[in-house]
């Protein structure tokens, strides 16, 4: 299974702060040194051009050269940097990298494959926010649904399924109107963003929540994708904030009540013959390797779908109208 990588470009952060950078290097050395199934790779740049296909030019080129307003930057919540903006370049480039080996736009479809960062979901086309500069899943939806109709002739329609404790907003209102794309956000409802935007689909959780009640909404919720929209591509952010030692997260979601959801999410796709790109999204726990152990048990869970795949290849999934399904 294919999953890349950009740990290596470090934010430098005042010392205190509460973001936990140190986490991405610690799950690629784990899963370097415990999943020999996953073969790591450093994460593209994403250009200018491919950033414009959910941002706005001046915002992009206003990050690229410093010159965001300080309002803005506190929003972000990282000091402005060469390092911030590369590194967030490549966890952009890095889900799109995801998308294209589980679809097949360079080769075989590996129908899984992952970015061990990303999960930006609340930058919006304008501005980023909650630790988030670019939004990752939005850029690699609308450059696959370019690279796929110029290949397939057909268009591709996108679901993001948003597992992280925290709304989507940004990516809510990036495809607002949009209806190639389906937004399903499962979050907490006290939760920050404090202003949230309406997804396709939001499910709103209280404080507290476990597993059966949350496991219950997420199947509640597939169903609901399901009778509304049928996807070509699932960009899965499986975010390890919903659980119970999270400092964030304010959700009770178990190492098993996680490993279930994921589960599930990989399960519906590959029952359907989706393609599937993941991302990690957020993490806050109190201990860190208990974030990094959250993340792992979604690795093993990829890993499973990803051997069925290569086992039994199947066409990825064409729009009903399509007349033919050539292999990608």
């Amino acid at each position: 299974m294919q999953a890349f990588y950009a740990d290596h470009f470090v934010l430098p952060l005042p010392a205190g702060h509460r973001f936990p950078m140190a986490k991405y290097q610690r799950l690629r050395d784990r899963v370097a040194g415990e999943l020999p199934q996953v073969r790591m790779g450093v994460a593209p740049r994403a250009s200018d051009g491919e950033l414009a296909l959910a941002h706005a030019p001046a915002y992009i080129q206003a990050v690229a050269e410093g010159t965001l307003e300080a309002a803005l930057m506190r929003e972000i919540g990282f000091p402005w940097s060469t390092e911030m903006v590369e590194r967030s370049r490549r966890s952009v480039g890095a889900t799109v990298a995801a998308a294209r080996a589980a679809l097949g736009l360079q080769g075989r479809a590996e129908g899984v494959a992952a970015n061990m960062a990303g999960g930006t979901h609340h930058a919006s086309a304008g501005k980023g926010g909650g630790f988030c500069v670019f939004n990752d899943a939005a850029v690699a939806a609308r450059q696959m649904q370019m690279e796929w109709a110029r290949r397939q002739r057909t268009p591709l329609r996108v679901a993001v399924i948003d597992l992280d404790v925290h709304q989507g907003n940004g990516t809510a209102s990036i495809f607002r109107n949009d209806p190639g794309v389906f937004t399903l956000s499962l979050h907490g409802q006290k939760n920050f963003p404090f202003r949230k935007e309406a997804s396709d689909l939001d499910v709103d959780l209280p404080d507290g929540c476990t597993d059966a009640p949350y496991l219950q909404a997420l199947e509640h919720a597939l169903d609901e994708l399901e009778r509304r929209f049928e996807p070509g591509l699932v960009i899965y952010l499986a975010g390890a904030d919903p659980f119970e030692g999270d400092r964030l997260g304010r959700l009770k979601l178990s190492y098993d009540g996680l490993e279930a959801r994921d589960r599930r999410v990989f399960d519906w796709a590959w029952q359907r013959r989706i393609p599937l790109a993941f991302a990690m999204a957020g993490g806050y726990g109190v201990n860190i390797d208990e974030t990094v152990q959250v993340q792992m048990n979604t690795y093993r869970v990829a890993i499973e779908y990803w051997k069925r795949w290569k086992m039994a290849p199947m066409v990825a999934h064409c729009e009903p109208a399509a007349s033919s399904c050539p292999l990608p």
